[in-house]
């Protein structure tokens, strides 16, 4: 079903995904902004304990009067995630079917790694849905370390340090410029891989791009059991500009 026949078939709520940046409050949108501001129900990641990152950026904006719904996830590979996507997806159905908007926070943008795909998969086709793009980490940490990420015609690409090694140095042994994510606990196997390929003394390290406690660290001299999720490696292109 398309969107326009949804939005006719029923008076339900328009569902969004939210991109609400890095972690810089400042970096919202606009229109992300508006939205945020406006909407009756705002739901959100969490870790199982309760910690919601993505509220935390956007804190000072919200309302009393807006509903809430944290949504827990198992930030665990051993876990499938699956009933916990479905139960979410559920939740916000209940608030969109009772005609009430709703917007989903999604720390960077929604459609590059982000939570809200799973949500859209499961949503999209029975409610209007608008996507709003934030501004990503990648983005971000280039921004802040200084770095042009690619000149004329280099590729550029994201790799999530969770790939297999073998996986890893092949796609390392033949970028141009790439940054790689979600480091956490495989910062060590990365930091191997790239010493071997002779790739560290161009790679930067950063931790919580854009937030008040990020951290920008020599790769070399960074405490592999430290390594937080929201950290990652950027490689810039090695060509100079003419």
């Amino acid at each position: 079903m398309n969107q326009s026949a949804v939005a006719n078939s029923v008076k339900s709520g328009k569902l969004y995904g939210l991109g609400i940046g890095p972690g810089d409050p400042e970096l919202l949108t606009l229109k992300a902004h508006r939205i945020l501001t406006t909407v009756p129900v705002i739901a959100y990641p969490t870790s199982e304990n309760g910690t919601g990152v993505a509220r935390t950026i956007v804190a000072d904006f919200l309302r009393p009067e807006q509903i809430e719904i944290p949504l827990p996830f198992p930030f665990s590979p051993k876990r499938s995630a699956q009933p916990y996507y479905d139960r979410a997806a559920d939740q916000i159905a209940e608030h969109l079917h009772q005609g009430k908007d709703v917007a989903v926070l999604c720390i960077g943008d929604p459609m590059l790694y982000g939570t809200f795909m799973y949500l859209l998969n499961r949503l999209s086709g029975r409610f209007l849905t608008e996507v709003v793009p934030g501004i990503s980490s990648v983005m971000a940490s280039a921004a802040v370390l200084g770095v042009p990420i690619t000149y004329r015609n280099d590729i550029f690409s994201i790799i999530p340090a969770t790939l297999a090694p073998e996986i890893l140095r092949d796609r390392l042994s033949v970028v141009d410029a790439a940054a790689i994510i979600k480091l956490g606990r495989h910062f060590a196997k990365v930091r191997q891989i790239l010493d071997e390929l002779g790739l560290c003394d161009r790679a930067f390290y950063i931790e919580r791009a854009t937030w008040f406690d990020q951290k920008i660290i020599p790769i070399n001299q960074v405490e592999p059991a430290a390594v937080p999720y929201w950290a990652l490696i950027l490689i810039p292109s090695k060509n100079e500009p003419e």
